[in-house]
């Protein structure tokens, strides 16, 4: 029996996730409601709830904030996100907080189903896990696996608490490995796994005399039995259909080899990145990588010379040679990482050039500085196409502008030095090699004008100029400006001036001290 917390600023989500729970075959207690996260909160301190299905983006407190929220005040509850914007970003935090699954909107019902299976399902393997373990104080178990965890990364201890330590699992520690677990997470995954649920299943594998959890976060590591063979786990986990990768160090004999254990299997989580489709990875698979590299400098940078054309799926192919499994697994992990710190560096360089003009807009290059923040190495590369597409895309669009100006400059000039002679859009487009629409859209979209206004304008202008200061009879000025008759100088001239051209001269040419008496006459 569970209770359910449905958070949801939109009454008809909340309605309709009421609804299909109701529908499933599965027994829960109640299901509660909720428009916000300050609402949501309110109910996780007064009621027992085992499940929150939340939106992640809702006014005054989002998902993300609620589980931030309960975990600060230690509220133990399951999180399944729901949301309508595919951004790995939110994924990411989402999972880093613990969410066991993530949907996107519109919520199907059997991915809803399987989720909330998944959920209930962990929560009864935690109970049971937990009154298996209830002989055993709590405070304790925390104490030695913290004193453990500390030696395992190196801190310093004595010989004393060596030998007392080892005396607790003497079996174990006279032959162990150190294996750790890795959730093969995916985005939009619902049911993700959790290190609790891994842990039974090791528990069931191994008994408990035969395996210590050391650590759950961030990775979740486990000192096993080194006599089991190392495909009875992994072939536990498929079998439960728990996605998770592996790697196991080889046989160490004694506590005090803890630290060196912990180096070694710390080196094989790295390199699991670069062996995806190996679920169980052991030393012997990584022990021929090669250490001597050159990193191919000339095809980076021939990819970045890529930027700001419309090539992008050039730049898309040259990723993924960039990043083929069949180069990165020839070498140290290294390799790899160097590799992302040069992809990193060139993308901060060519976005330090364009940063005055982008604006607000900017690259996340925090998200790619740390390959191993990712489930796996092809989330990553995922990232990084995305933030050098997006940098394409700004280049391209900066291009753009900057030569779209420089055809409008030249046109205007082109206009201003050939008004007096026939002139149209057609003639002035040809000139600076525009299609002939689309150079009528950049002119009216740019100057705020249409060409033919724009014309008619320049040639009044200097129309104006001439009748006020030379003798040119009008018929004169019409075709000095490029009129190719009187009437329609004329006619223009009347438009804008609401006057005809020879009272228009009359009115510039007569003297200042006959306006004032005509205007006092008046």
């Amino acid at each position: 029996m569970m209770n359910i917390l449905i958070v949801d600023d939109q009454k008809n989500i909340r309605d309709g996730l009421q609804a299909m729970l109701h529908q499933f075959p599965m027994q829960m207690d109640h299901i509660f409601c909720a428009v916000n996260g300050i609402e949501a909160l309110q109910i996780l301190r007064e009621q027992s709830i085992q499940l929150v299905i939340t939106d992640i983006r809702m006014p005054d407190m989002d998902g993300l904030t609620l589980m931030s929220r309960t975990k600060e005040e230690r509220i133990s509850v399951d999180y399944l996100i729901i949301s309508g914007y595919s951004d790995f970003a939110y994924a990411q935090k989402a999972i880093a907080l613990g969410a066991k699954g993530y949907l996107l909107k519109p919520v199907k019902r059997e991915d809803l189903q399987s989720a909330v299976e998944h959920v209930m399902q962990e929560v009864r393997t935690r109970q049971a896990l937990s009154q298996n373990m209830k002989h055993l104080s709590r405070r304790a178990r925390e104490t030695d696996r913290k004193e453990l965890r500390m030696f395992m990364q190196g801190a310093a201890t004595d010989e004393t608490w060596i030998q007392q330590t080892e005396q607790h699992h003497s079996e174990l520690w006279r032959n162990y490995r150190l294996c750790l677990l890795r959730e093969d997470l995916l985005i939009n995954k619902p049911g993700a796994v959790s290190s609790h649920s891994l842990e039974s299943i090791a528990y069931e594998v191994y008994g408990k005399s035969g395996c210590i959890c050391l650590q759950y976060r961030p990775q979740f590591i486990l000192a096993v039995d080194a006599s089991i063979s190392t495909e009875v786990l992994p072939a536990m986990l498929k079998e439960q259909q728990m996605g998770a990768i592996m790697v196991m160090t080889d046989p160490q004999q004694g506590l005090a080899e803890l630290p060196n254990s912990y180096e070694q299997v710390m080196e094989l989580y790295h390199h699991s990145y670069l062996f995806p489709d190996r679920h169980c990875l052991l030393p012997a698979h990584i022990a021929g990588l090669e250490q001597q590299w050159e990193l191919p400098h000339e095809e980076i940078y021939m990819l970045f010379h890529l930027i700001g054309t419309q090539n992008s799926g050039k730049m898309t192919e040259g990723i993924s040679r960039l990043f083929h499994k069949d180069v990165l697994q020839r070498y140290h992990i290294r390799y790899t990482q160097q590799l992302c710190r040069a992809m990193v560096q060139m993308l901060e360089e060519y976005e330090r050039v364009i940063r005055p003009y982008m604006g607000e807009e900017a690259l996340d290059m925090e998200c790619l500085r740390n390959l191993f923040d990712y489930p796996g190495i092809r989330d990553y590369i995922q990232a990084l196409q995305q933030q050098m597409l997006r940098l394409n895309q700004f280049y391209y669009e900066f291009k753009c502008s900057y030569r779209n100006t420089q055809d409008l400059n030249e046109a205007i000039r082109y206009i201003h030095e050939n008004y007096h002679k026939p002139l149209d859009l057609a003639m002035v487009s040809n000139h600076v090699s525009l299609n002939y629409a689309y150079f009528s859209n950049l002119f009216k979209k740019n100057i705020g004008k249409g060409f033919a206004e724009y014309l008619r304008d320049v040639r009044l202008d200097k129309a104006r100029k001439l009748l006020a200061e030379t003798e040119h009879k009008i018929i004169e000025v019409s075709a000095m400006v490029g009129y190719e008759s009187y009437k329609s100088f004329t006619r223009a001239f009347r438009e804008v001036m609401g006057m005809q051209p020879t009272e228009y001269r009359q009115r510039m040419r007569r003297k200042p001290g006959e306006e004032k008496s005509r205007d006092t006459a008046l």
